[in-house]
């Protein structure tokens, strides 16, 4: 396979996306949106390598990651400016419609996209989120749950999340990653430290720094609410649902596969939670692919 392609995109003035492509020019665009204060390359290399198989793969740094501008300390930004990020790495790279996958806040902004700019889209998968509404889960017996009594997150990811990030040096920065990956990778799966430590390390290398902003914890989260929008949405939609979620646990994916429609398709990943072992990347690509085909 050919080397993926480097280049830079101008998202809004002063800031500069760094994307990469791979696979097929002439394919149809797969673009992958990952999490908060996750740089692109949180997306591994297999699953990548996997998913070009049959498309156009394409992955990017949001604001305050990796290669990209980290500006949020001077000129402070809405999470919404995240998913007009999305438009704009498109219209950098010249691509007029792709599928998106999106996971954690990155299926966050995949709604918001999906919402607002649905003529761009191809599909959706969403990973690892919850659902940008404000509509009941209905349940089989015709009972409902309202969305703030739906399940929260794991105390311990809470607990570690408020913990202070202190500089020690890269090795105790490293060690804090994977403890944070211990967390959100769930239990049902053996946990890989090494793995988890050498994705963390290649993402030090490409970052050239080893600190986090934190920008996308302290960023404005109003106006996401994209209630009316989901539910009258026609673009084909992939909810990924991950029995060990630790973040937005079950039945937070069946919740999300309601808000889409009753087109909407819903896929398990065994043992999978918030993270991407090794053990999940063939599954995920399988179901990515095979809904990316039908669309």
């Amino acid at each position: 396979m050919p080397q993926p392609h480097v280049q830079y995109v101008e998202a809004a003035p002063g800031v500069r996306l760094w994307t990469e492509r791979r696979g097929d020019p002439d394919a149809s665009v797969l673009l992958l949106i990952m999490g908060a204060q996750a740089s692109g390359l949180g997306w591994p290399e297999e699953l990548c390598d996997a998913l070009a198989a049959r498309h156009q793969v394409v992955r990017y740094d949001h604001r305050d990651t990796g290669r990209s501008t980290w500006s949020y300390g001077k000129e402070p930004y809405r999470i919404t400016d995240l998913a007009d990020d999305v438009i704009a790495v498109l219209d950098g790279l010249g691509i007029e419609r792709a599928h998106l996958v999106g996971m954690s806040l990155g299926g966050m902004l995949a709604q918001l996209v999906l919402s607002d700019d649905p003529d761009r889209l191809l599909s959706a998968t969403l990973i690892g989120t919850n659902a940008l509404s404000t509509t009941p889960l209905v349940h089989a017996d015709g009972t409902t749950t309202a969305v703030e009594d739906l399940p929260g997150i794991d105390q311990r990811i809470l607990e570690e999340w408020a913990r202070p990030v202190e500089d020690h040096g890269v090795e105790a920065e490293l060690d804090r990653r994977v403890r944070h990956w211990r967390l959100l990778h769930g239990d049902r799966i053996p946990f890989d430290a090494e793995y988890f430590r050498a994705l963390e390390r290649r993402i030090i290398e490409h970052t050239g720094r080893y600190d986090s902003s934190g920008a996308h914890g302290q960023a404005d989260y109003s106006g996401m609410d994209r209630t009316e929008a989901l539910a009258a949405t026609r673009v084909p939609a992939l909810v990924i649902a991950a029995g060990a979620e630790p973040v937005f646990p079950p039945p937070h994916p069946q919740h999300l596969a309601q808000v889409l429609g009753e087109d909407a398709a819903l896929v398990e990943i065994a043992g999978m939670g918030h993270a991407l072992p090794r053990q999940v990347l063939n599954p995920l690509a399988e179901a990515v692919l095979a809904h990316t085909a039908k669309a």
